[in-house]
């Protein structure tokens, strides 16, 4: 068996092959990071459970600078428990944590999509539509991870839009968190991610209809806080995520 795998490891999801054997240059932190937060949302590592930079080097096929410097962003987003002399941890949020994650967002998203309206400009949109149908691809394919994580780079970038620095970065801590409590709080069903709900969200900016923009946004807000915030787990059926 294989580092990614683990006892919730599903047939349907995929990791990419070390970066090494499909590009001729060194790959780079921003070409890691996915692949390892995938396999993390994918459940191939199980949050009880830890795994080693050894693991990680010999499957990926990096060096150990590279390694060191995913998982420190990974630690920063709070997705990883480091502690010296102990191998990595991934972090379980429980209930209230996510509830205030999820109060923080909302509160957070709608002054950014506010922003975002007053003069977006094509190229941004564009780079949302692009992510929508990376999305859109990783559901037909049922590749669970990259999809929730997607789904969250359309929030992040949506920030990036509103022009606020402070607004983005602090959205940048809680996007990742909400991907980690959604593959661990709903991790038998089968998701469809929000990328029908996105695609309305960039025509709302692109008309500049901020009114519709922030309804969007709080619909898909109740979506997460109807996963993440019942009592007993979600039961298998389908819902929007991201």
């Amino acid at each position: 068996m294989n580092s990614f795998a683990s006892a919730q490891h599903t047939p349907n999801t995929s990791v990419a092959l070390p970066f090494s054997r499909t590009c001729h240059r060194p790959p780079s932190v921003d070409d890691i990071y996915p692949q390892i937060f995938d396999a993390i949302l994918d459940q191939r590592f199980a949050p009880t459970r830890r795994f080693s930079e050894e693991r990680l080097i010999e499957r990926l096929g990096i060096s150990r600078s590279v390694v060191r410097q995913v998982l420190a962003r990974l630690s920063h987003q709070q997705i990883l428990i480091l502690r010296p002399n102990h191998q990595p941890q991934i972090a379980v949020p429980d209930l209230e944590h996510s509830r205030q994650i999820l109060h923080a967002r909302r509160l957070t998203e709608t002054t950014l999509v506010r922003l975002a309206c007053q003069q977006p400009r094509p190229e941004e949109l564009k780079r949302l539509r692009g992510l929508i149908e990376r999305q859109r691809q990783c559901v037909e394919r049922n590749q669970r991870g990259p999809s929730i994580r997607l789904s969250g780079e359309f929030h992040l970038q949506l920030a990036e839009m509103a022009g606020n620095a402070p607004l983005a970065h602090f959205l940048g801590s809680l996007v990742p968190l909400t991907s980690l409590a959604l593959a661990q709080r709903d991790a038998q069903a089968r998701f469809y991610c929000a990328w029908q709900q996105q695609a309305a969200m960039v025509d709302a900016l692109e008309r500049q209809d901020a009114a519709m923009a922030v309804t969007l946004i709080s619909r898909h807000l109740d979506h997460l806080a109807e996963i993440l915030l019942s009592p007993e787990p979600v039961a298998a059926r389908n819902r929007i995520v991201g």
